[in-house]
This record gives C-alpha cells, sequence and structure tokens, in this order.
C-alpha cells in the first residue's frame, strides 16, 4: 500500500498493463479454439444432412456481368471487347458514409467480431485471394484494346433496371470546404458524367470522351443543360499513399488547369476501391480509364471504358440527352401533382 500512495502512475500503469493482458489472453484463446460444430439436424433434401443450405444467387450480385481479363484468374491469349449485356452497379443506393472508413459498430460489436472465428477464416480467405494477384496483370491486359474492357452500350440502361454508383470519399480542389467529401452529395439531384482514372494516361483516355476537342457536341450539351442539371464529375483513384501525397503537391496546377466552378467536382481518393465495387461497376483493370452516366439517382444509365471510339462519343451524348429528357417529364409530372393537390 505505501508504494502505491509513493508512485501512483506506476500503480495506474501496472494495473491497466494487467487489464490488457487478461483481455487479449482470452480473446487469443477464445479465437485459437474453434467452436465444436453443433448436431446436425434433419434438413430439406436438396441439403446435405448437417450443412445450411446456401441461399440461391440473386441476379443483382457482382460478378457475372463483364467477360473480360482481370487481374485475378486465368491469363488469356485473345480477347474481343463485348457491349455490357446488362446494367452494371451496386444492388442497393449509396449513402454518404459508405466506403469512407467509418465503423459505426458499437465497442461490443467490434469485440464479439474481433473474436469470431467465422469472420477472421473469411478474412483470412480475403487476403490470400489479394496476395495470389499477380502484380504485373493489369499491365499486360493492356496488350487487348489498350485495357478495354467492354463497349459501351447504344442507348442507356432503363432506369427501372438501373444500378447505383457506390460512394466515395476524397479531398476535392475546393481550398474552402474540399477536405473529405462524399460523391453522393455531389451526385444526388443532378445528372452527371463521372470520369475515373488513375493515373495520368487514365485520365487521356478519360478525355477522349469529355475533352472539348474530342467531344464539342458533349460540351454543346453540357451548355445547354447548364450547370443545375448536367455536370462533369472527376474521380482521381490514389490508393499508394506516396503518389497520393504527390497528387496533393500540384493540387495549385490542377485548379489553373480547371475552372474554378470545376474544383468542387474534381475528387482525390485515397481509399482502395473494394473487389466488390470493382466487380459491380466494371472496374477490371486499375490502369485504365472509365466513364460513367449517372442520373439524378446515382443510378448508372451508361459506361464505357478506355479510350472512346466514335460510336461510343456519340452514344454517350444521345444518352445524356434522354436521361435528361426523363428527369424533365420526371419533374413536370411531380410539378402537376403538387398543383392537384395530390402531394
Amino acid at each position: 500500500m505505501a508504494s502505491r500512495l509513493v508512485n501512483p502512475r506506476r500503480f495506474v500503469a501496472c494495473s491497466l498493463c494487467q487489464w490488457q493482458q487478461r483481455l487479449f489472453t482470452t480473446s487469443a484463446r477464445r479465437l485459437a479454439e474453434k467452436p465444436a460444430p453443433l448436431p446436425s439436424t434433419p434438413s430439406s433434401p436438396s441439403a446435405p444432412v448437417g450443412t445450411v443450405p446456401l441461399q440461391k444467387p440473386k441476379p443483382e450480385l457482382p460478378g457475372a456481368a463483364i467477360k473480360a481479363p482481370r487481374s485475378y484468374g486465368a491469363r488469356l491469349d485473345t480477347f474481343t471487347p463485348e457491349p455490357l449485356p446488362r446494367p452494371i452497379g451496386m444492388p442497393g443506393p449509396p449513402h454518404p458514409n459508405d466506403n469512407s472508413g467509418y465503423d459505426p459498430r458499437t465497442i461490443k460489436e467490434r469485440r464479439d467480431d474481433f473474436v469470431n472465428y467465422d469472420k477472421h477464416l473469411a478474412r483470412r480467405r480475403q487476403l490470400k485471394a489479394q496476395m495470389a494477384r499477380p502484380y504485373f496483370r493489369d499491365w499486360s491486359n493492356l496488350k487487348f484494346e489498350n485495357g478495354k474492357s467492354f463497349l459501351a452500350p447504344p442507348r442507356p440502361f432503363k432506369a427501372e433496371v438501373s444500378l447505383f454508383f457506390p460512394n466515395f470519399v476524397g479531398d476535392t480542389l475546393d481550398p474552402e470546404h474540399g477536405r473529405f467529401r462524399a460523391t453522393t452529395n455531389v451526385l444526388h439531384g443532378k445528372t452527371s458524367i463521372v470520369a475515373l482514372f488513375q493515373g495520368r494516361w487514365a485520365e487521356d483516355q478519360t478525355d477522349s470522351f469529355l475533352a472539348p476537342a474530342a467531344n464539342p457536341a458533349l460540351h454543346a450539351l453540357l451548355a445547354g443543360a447548364g450547370g443545375d442539371r448536367l455536370q462533369l464529375v472527376r474521380l482521381n483513384m490514389e490508393d499508394n499513399a506516396l503518389k497520393a501525397w504527390l497528387v496533393g503537391l500540384f493540387m495549385g496546377s490542377l485548379r489553373r488547369r480547371l475552372a474554378a466552378s470545376e474544383w468542387g467536382r474534381y475528387f482525390l481518393v485515397r481509399r482502395a476501391v473494394s473487389p466488390e465495387i470493382s466487380e459491380s461497376i466494371g472496374l477490371l483493370n486499375s490502369k485504365v480509364g472509365y466513364v460513367y452516366l449517372v442520373d439524378h439517382l446515382c443510378r448508372v444509365r451508361w459506361a464505357a471504358s478506355a479510350a472512346a471510339t466514335p460510336d461510343e462519343l456519340a452514344s454517350l451524348v444521345k444518352s445524356a440527352r434522354t436521361v435528361l429528357d426523363e428527369v424533365e417529364r420526371d419533374r413536370q409530372d411531380l410539378r402537376a401533382l403538387k398543383a392537384a393537390g395530390q402531394i
């Protein structure tokens, strides 16, 4: 007792160390000892005895929309890009907190997940799959049509069957309010043409769709629609910390290259894209640029990859005009319902 009174800090520190040792020793023991399986119970004839029946595959799950070379799996010797067979995107609408690093779990939920054996096995399988991916596979896949994974559809996907564009969080060029902004807040309520790229070469590919010299018809449509209806959004995806730091150093040159009205729509996203999102939106090669047409409800209505072809340039303008007309008709119907007092 006398030693505790003489040096109270040492007593508190030792007590804290003992508490941490008991906590993590218990967690490690519970994790190492896999719980014994429960006794098997008779199930449906379609499932073997003692197993849990698997859910049927849902059509909105990612992975089967595009047949193209990937950074994993078997290497392809020949490949010809094909048009998108069905809408691409996420099955649920985005939220500004998605992919932001925000963890809504309580301390108890985090602790339960930490000692959950099955979740650790799932995480282990995920890490093994990432480590098994060849590092230079994306570079070698550039030999197929300069990395083009698919061809853009000739017309936009129908609104009722379209899937959603995911949320990303990053810093914009806005010097005052540009830190840690969500793309969903920028995309919602407007028709957007989103360019997604990593590196200068991929950005040049997206410019083949968006540059005034490459697509003057698109900029004529932008000028006619106005910034409150149609906008350009650029996402610079840089998950490498050193490269992201270098890009951050040259934010001033990026501001001089773009108009001040576009600063709030240029995002530097430092968080890595998950494999689920990559498969869902067709982001199959990180060295290639992608362009998406996203409507006012954050639904992907049109998409293209790599450098533009003449047909894709015309398809982008036609699809954007179609989506703008749909949004205007919806707004007119909404105003009519409000005038009639039905809503």
